[in-house]
């Protein structure tokens, strides 16, 4: 019986993880290499069926260069004044997506880049070899820039 159980458990996960491997829901390794980014559902339904927040930087810099903590790492490249002291881990980076009639494909979303501190509207897609497939824009997708991402877990 003890048997039957653990192999019920393990066939359990096996299949929890592999549909969590057929999503967007996850957490990715942004295409730069510098945060990784946790998928899952909003938190408030009106922001859409799925968004990403940033879980993890790797080697933060701060305004002047200087290394600092993830902990400590803040949004100072934002446009927006008030924004700048807001800190990185935890912060919103997808949003507003609509779900398509294509599956794990999503659209008509923003996505905010830290980089530059700002937001451009984006679509995003699960790739058939893993890879996640964010374009961000402005105006039509024909004028943007395409990221892959890499799954974390």
């Amino acid at each position: 019986m003890k048997t039957i159980l653990s192999a019920l458990a393990l066939s359990f996960a096996a299949s929890a993880a592999s549909a969590q491997q057929g999503s967007v829901m996850g957490t990715w390794l942004s295409e730069s290499g510098v945060a990784q980014i946790r998928i899952a559902p909003c938190p408030d339904a009106a922001a859409g069926p799925i968004c990403g927040f940033v879980v993890n930087l790797i080697n933060p810099k701060g305004p002047d260069g200087v290394a600092v903590t993830p902990d400590a790492a803040t949004d100072f490249r934002n446009e927006n004044p008030s924004l700048r002291t807001r800190k990185v881990i935890g912060m919103p980076l997808i949003w507003g997506f609509k779900k398509t009639n294509e599956p794990n494909t999503f659209e008509d979303g923003k996505v905010y880049n830290g980089e530059d501190g700002k937001t451009y509207s984006a679509n995003i897609s699960l790739q058939p070899d893993g890879k996640l497939r964010l374009r961000g824009f402005v105006g039509t997708p024909m004028f943007g820039k395409t990221q892959l991402w890499t799954r974390v877990n």
